[in-house]
């Protein structure tokens, strides 16, 4: 019997910037464990020890990493166990987006310039680097996914200026799929609807977004992690191997309102 197009059974990957079970890093860790992929998983903070291992034990005792991106040494570790353990990955998943408050709850035009480059750096930047640290191990292609947000592409009350730090996230994406389609190699961006996740209560009246997008989602509920694990499968099985360098919607709906 052949194997469904939708099955990881056989891949390996890279699963970044877990925090906790509410984390869209674990929802696609999950999912992509559920489809049959061996993980690596990382963290960026030590303190998220207690909170990450346990998950990781519960994925078939996958190897979890700490891995601060803006720690070269440690984003080098990272690829150098995948390259002893493996010898080579299928998939790397970037989950991971930062901004110093002050900064996150002003004006863009008010924003620092030291706010700003720190939000690019590990909101952006991180995922050119990571792609650039994988693109030997993908020697087969295979699929680099990061995650945005709507106010990348429309103003969000409240999302301030990571819309436009989500935005060239985006516009990475697209020039990344275009210089490493010819290796095999697919790049995605997929944009959730807002999940309470730890990352995202740093944004103000974030509960009045969350009972905003309910009501106006033409499916009338929220996103899950699970939901964004599940399209994370797809991108990266066989079943997505046609597409590349897009923005995929996994927010109920809410994208195509006014």
């Amino acid at each position: 019997m052949s194997t469904s197009p939708f099955s990881l059974h056989g891949k390996t990957g890279i699963v970044t910037g877990l925090a906790n079970a509410d984390s869209i890093a674990y929802g696609c860790a999950r999912a992509m464990h559920q489809a049959g992929a061996e993980l690596l998983l990382t963290y960026g903070n030590a303190k998220a020890d207690k909170y990450v291992l346990p998950l990781a034990a519960e994925l078939s005792d996958s190897e979890a990493l700490l891995c601060d991106v803006q720690d070269d040494a440690q984003v080098a570790a990272l690829f150098e166990r995948a390259a002893t353990r493996w010898g080579k990955i299928d998939f790397l998943i970037h989950s991971m987006a930062f901004a110093l408050k002050d900064d996150l709850h002003g004006r863009v035009v008010d924003c620092s310039r030291e706010g700003f480059a720190l939000a690019m750096d590990i909101s952006c930047h991180s995922f050119i680097r990571l792609a650039r640290h994988a693109e030997p191990l993908l020697k087969d292609g295979g699929t680099l996914i990061t995650l945005s947000y709507y106010g990348a592409e429309k103003v969000v009350d409240n999302y301030n200026f990571m819309g436009p730090v989500k935005a060239a996230l985006e516009a990475s994406v697209r020039y990344m799929a275009t210089e490493l389609g010819p290796q095999g190699i697919r790049v995605h961006a997929i944009s959730p609807g807002p999940i309470k996740t730890r990352a995202a209560s740093g944004i103000a009246d974030f509960d009045q977004l969350l009972a905003s997008a309910e009501s106006r989602a033409p499916l009338r509920r929220l996103a899950t992690i699970d939901d964004v694990g599940h399209t994370a499968v797809f991108l990266a099985s066989e079943a997505g191997s046609g597409l590349s360098g897009g923005t995929t919607y996994v927010d109920a709906g809410v994208n195509v309102r006014a």
